[in-house]
């Protein structure tokens, strides 16, 4: 079976992450593509997906059993979110839209970019589909931001209430005034309000995390915002440890000093939380280098060692906006919609062009790095 002629078909594939709710597309951005007319659209079932299989169906979407991609036609455009799972190492014949976390050496990358040489593939990195000025045309940063600060409060929260009991398992939530009314619950039954700093305030991320702080309550002389003016001086930054909730909201391109050290945490300080929403944990460069390991929404908290008494933990869930998968799925479906109108054009599209030459660079790159 191959695709109708002249169109171009995109094929929603099932999320494999677990806890993984959100979609590259949104029944809305689907019923919007089908009606270009250039579009065909097939979606897997998911029992996961936070949008029905019957919203795709509704607006025309063919729907196929999950894990049905890996026999698509050929010329089917396999799209998806997060990166497939690591003991798969089956090549890759597919044109694939994800965020692969393997641009960046992160750990395990070559094995990845590997299964796309073996099978022919071609990989279009969400992370790096850019506008002509450099700006991501999608991302999930505000709610990575907003979901991150929402953990960090609560957490803070649960210390206070609950010192020495295990932070609770977290679930999505269904909208996020569900999610604030709880924040503003638990900080009422603290009683006190907390000292919040977020790195990389200005940008979609950061601005995300401030947002989620002031509707929770937290007065504007609470939250500290720093930026690239603030951090120009160059880490480490004592004044991370003068504040109860650290949110980490920085894109890292380049080696930085680092923001934390063990030495700092060792020593006297108010810090008890910190957010890792950026997530750099295999990257050599993490500026928090304090950890090593990605936590999740069954486990969220690590606790950090520290030869002080008082307790520090981190959160390091990469994937945090599927606590509000309705909200963020919309959002990033909706600002890649007229990238992805592009696609039948993408041998010209300066998106898809650049992101096409980025794929083969890298690909290249893996012959001349350890």
């Amino acid at each position: 079976m191959s695709s109708t002629a002249a169109t171009t078909h995109l094929w929603l594939r099932e999320e494999t992450k677990p806890m993984e709710h959100r979609a590259a597309l949104s029944p809305e951005v689907c019923k919007k593509l089908l009606a270009d007319g250039n579009f065909e659209i097939t979606v897997e079932e998911s029992k996961e997906r936070i949008f029905a299989d019957s919203e795709y169906a509704e607006v025309g979407c063919r729907i196929v059993p999950d894990d049905s991609w890996r026999t698509a036609p050929q010329d089917a455009i396999i799209t998806g979110l997060k990166e497939l799972p690591e003991n798969d190492t089956t090549p890759l014949p597919h044109t694939h839209i994800m965020f692969a976390h393997c641009y960046k050496r992160q750990a395990g990358w070559k094995d990845v970019l590997s299964r796309f040489v073996e099978g022919k593939g071609l990989l279009y990195d969400l992370e790096f589909l850019q506008d002509d000025s450099g700006r991501r045309v999608a991302a999930f940063g505000f709610y990575a931001g907003f979901t991150g600060s929402a953990v960090g409060i609560d957490a803070w929260c649960h210390q206070q209430l609950h010192a020495g009991e295990k932070y609770p398992v977290i679930k999505p939530y269904p909208n996020e005034d569900v999610l604030i009314a709880e924040t503003k619950e638990k900080l009422a039954k603290v009683g006190k309000m907390p000292k919040i700093m977020v790195m990389g305030a200005l940008g979609r991320c950061g601005s995300g995390a401030v947002s989620y702080a002031r509707k929770a309550g937290i007065p504007e002389e609470n939250i500290v915002k720093w930026d690239m003016a603030e951090t120009a001086k160059g880490g480490p930054f004592q004044e991370i440890m003068d504040v109860d909730i650290f949110v980490n909201c920085i894109y890292l391109s380049s080696q930085i000093p680092p923001f934390v050290t063990q030495a700092q945490i060792d020593s006297e300080r108010q810090l008890s939380v910190i957010v890792d929403v950026s997530c750099d944990t295999t990257n050599p460069f993490n500026p928090i280098p304090i950890y090593n390991v990605n936590t999740t929404f069954d486990d969220a908290l690590i606790d950090i060692k520290t030869t002080n008494p008082k307790p520090l933990q981190l959160c390091s869930i990469d994937h945090l906006p599927t606590m509000l998968p309705r909200e963020a799925s919309n959002q990033f479906a909706s600002d890649l919609l007229p990238t992805l109108l592009q696609l039948p054009a993408r041998e010209t599209a300066p998106v898809w062009t650049r992101a096409e030459k980025l794929f083969h660079e890298k690909v290249e790159s893996m012959a001349t790095t350890d």
